[in-house]
């Protein structure tokens, strides 16, 4: 299984592509990730389980039957060849409060399809804790500095239990992460300026760790930081709806 270095690792890959792309839009920054995670829970799952996500054997994206539509999501576990579950990735690169609420709401609505019509849904957030924020010219504007006030919709949805409100994944795993400065106050000019930097700097051991400026109190349905914890308790939440199905 990946700890949760390795998986820092991974993420730092991925934004290693996304640098080198260009754009957030791109899916190459997706692949490492979702290709890694989807690796490490066919691993922890086993046999008679298989996934589908982009990087990951075949690379393409798998469908779940939602009550309402049907939703390709960007990995999903199958047990004899029918979809069983599902997790969403999301990784913030870029003006942040801008889309925060169309990010959440967004969440809640997939999220709700799917576990409408009886599949576990888990949802993934990576987020820095400084989010450049760029204006449409591509010129950096500033940093969307993330605290406590600013992720207080997800303290909320942390509190509901999952097996009340179908709009809140089954389990959420929230990454903040910390991106080392070029120097203090020191802006960059536009988005080229910020991806030359950290591609130069990108094989620096302590240029990313998980951050520890937000004191965040989650409950029960989001856990902070901890990919290994997430991975095991939202297997065993696959495993156990597995069980009762065969009982």
């Amino acid at each position: 299984m990946i700890n949760n270095e390795q998986f820092l690792e991974i993420i730092k890959q991925s934004f290693s592509t996304y640098l080198s792309v260009g754009t957030s839009r791109s899916t190459a920054k997706l692949k490492i990730l979702h290709g890694s995670i989807a690796a490490d829970l066919k691993e922890k799952l086993g046999n008679g389980f298989s996934i589908q996500s982009q990087g990951y054997e075949e690379g393409i994206e798998g469908s779940i039957d939602g009550r309402y539509y049907s939703k390709k999501t960007d990995i999903t576990v199958k047990y004899n060849n029918k979809a069983v579950a599902g997790y969403a990735v999301k990784f913030v690169m870029r003006n942040y409060f801008q889309n925060s609420n169309n990010y959440f709401e967004n969440m809640l609505g997939e999220t709700a399809n799917i576990r409408a019509s009886g599949i576990p849904y888990f949802q993934i957030f990576i987020i820095f804790d400084k989010v450049p924020y760029y204006q449409k010219s591509g010129k950096f504007s500033r940093y969307d500095a993330i605290s406590q006030h600013n992720l207080q919709k997800y303290i909320e949805l942390s509190a509901d239990n999952p097996k009340v409100f179908l709009h809140t994944p089954d389990k959420t795993l929230f990454t903040i992460l910390s991106l080392k400065e070029r120097a203090e106050n020191d802006d960059f000019i536009d988005e080229n300026d910020y991806a030359n930097y950290y591609s130069s700097v990108i094989d620096t051991a302590d240029l990313l760790t998980y951050s520890n400026k937000i004191d965040v109190n989650f409950k029960d349905s989001v856990i902070l930081n901890d990919y290994k914890k997430f991975i095991e308790e939202t297997c065993n939440i696959i495993l156990d709806k597995i069980k009762t199905k065969k009982d």
